[in-house]
């Protein structure tokens, strides 16, 4: 799951968490953008099965700010819901520092899933003194979406492969590429969102980013981060970028006016292009990541302590996180697997999806296979408490080089200032 993603409603009425007049035990489920359970329609295939459960779920749109309120509420112990969703940029300042206000999950009985999802994704919801608070919902491996009717109009080749073969060999085939786009692109079209997100995938595709397997901090010194940030400038200083804030209301409407023909797409962005460009269907298709493997959000479902239901609402993340339950959100909104079995699925490693199918309409794009394979190489990052912290100033950094024309030298400046000034470095 990204950091952000598109705000829905919730999918039953808002009550009291302490069981309706019937009977009915109401479990107040709490996230962040979009996890895809109510779009999947997994929220009501469970109180089907479960007749006794009653699920009040609302969501929040931007990451960081629901994160900010969920430390609040557990500092307080009010305001919570009986499960809450966390972000991967936020999970190791939860297992290190928030470890004691959520459930050990252990103790309900989760050891027993352990081989059930990939080993680094279940260490990386562990505390340090072995406690479970977290069972994973996605994982977020990368491909490149991209609008075949602008390359079509451009003079770009349209179908997958023959897209993925223009940056084969790495990121500056990417950006060549763009390059060739802005030739020939049809009016007011960029060839990217923004650089923020050509950052981010290029960032993910290192295994180590902000801190060192010791646990410290070396952002400043790490090659990887200052030569992910030196690609994004060739987009941020250029007409390539359209200078889009990521799940603004402006950005959301572009995916379906073509403001831009190219976007880092880790495999949940899959059904967020679907909720947002709506009838255009056959306009987008996916390509491969360039560089190869690489890794983009994903999330977790945990129970506060002070939660009054922790069995049911364990029963209920236990099955959402289950391998069928798992393969059920790829199929609907693009979620992959962090659930390995569900990962292994025919359902998953074959899955296609006519939605991004291309001008002709004929070829359905082949998402398993891409996202497969991509997740197949995916470097396992090492994380940090304050992942998150870092990656928003980097990202307000590259911001200021798209939109207020600020120099790099001078915003990669003013980025170690606020990062120094955030975490005490």
């Amino acid at each position: 799951m990204a950091a952000n993603a598109v705000a829905v409603t919730g999918c039953s009425s808002s009550q009291s968490n302490e069981g309706s007049s019937s009977g009915q035990v109401i479990l107040k489920v709490r996230l962040f953008g979009t996890f895809g359970y109510k779009e999947a329609g997994l929220f009501d295939a469970y109180m089907k099965l479960h007749p006794n459960i009653r699920i009040d779920y609302s969501t929040t749109e931007q990451e960081s700010g629901y994160y900010t309120a969920l430390q609040t509420s557990l500092a307080s112990g009010s305001g919570l819901g009986d499960v809450q969703g966390l972000e991967v940029g936020h999970i190791a300042d939860a297992t290190h520092n928030l470890g004691d206000k959520f459930v050990d999950l252990n103790t309900l009985g989760a050891s027993s899933l352990k081989n059930n999802f990939y080993d680094w994704k279940w260490q990386a919801s562990m505390t340090p003194d072995g406690k479970q608070i977290g069972l994973g919902n996605d994982i977020g491996p990368l491909a490149i979406c991209y609008r075949a009717d602008l390359f079509e109009q451009a003079g770009l080749p349209t179908d997958s492969a023959s897209v993925s073969a223009l940056w084969a060999h790495g990121w500056d085939g990417y950006v060549q590429a763009g390059q060739k786009y802005l030739q020939h692109a049809p009016a007011g079209s960029h060839w990217v969102d923004t650089a923020s997100g050509i950052y981010n995938t290029i960032i993910g595709q290192s295994r180590q980013q902000y801190y060192d397997g010791s646990g410290k901090v070396v952002w400043d010194s790490n090659p990887a981060v200052k030569s992910a940030w030196d690609e994004s400038m060739k987009i941020a200083t250029t007409d390539m970028t359209a200078g889009l804030s990521q799940y603004s209301q402006n950005w959301n409407t572009s995916f379906a006016t073509g403001s831009f023909a190219t976007i880092a797409c880790p495999s949940w962005m899959i059904g967020y292009i679907k909720s947002q460009a709506g009838s255009a269907k056959g306009r987008w298709s996916v390509a491969t990541i360039p560089g190869g493997g690489g890794d983009w959000g994903g999330s977790y479902l945990a129970i506060p302590k002070a939660s009054k239901h922790q069995k049911e609402a364990y029963d209920l993340i236990a099955w959402l996180t289950s391998a069928r339950q798992e393969a059920t959100l790829f199929a609907n909104v693009g979620m992959f697997p962090s659930n390995r079995k569900a990962a292994a699925d025919p359902s998953v490693t074959g899955a296609t999806d006519t939605y991004f199918s291309g001008p002709d309409g004929k070829s359905a794009a082949a998402i398993g296979k891409i996202f497969g394979d991509s997740a197949a190489k995916l470097t396992v990052a090492t994380t940090g408490s304050k992942d998150g912290t870092i990656r928003d100033a980097i990202d307000r950094g590259i911001a200021r080089v798209e939109t207020q024309h600020r120099s790099p030298d001078e915003s990669w400046s003013q980025v170690k200032t606020d990062i120094a000034a955030a975490i005490g470095n």
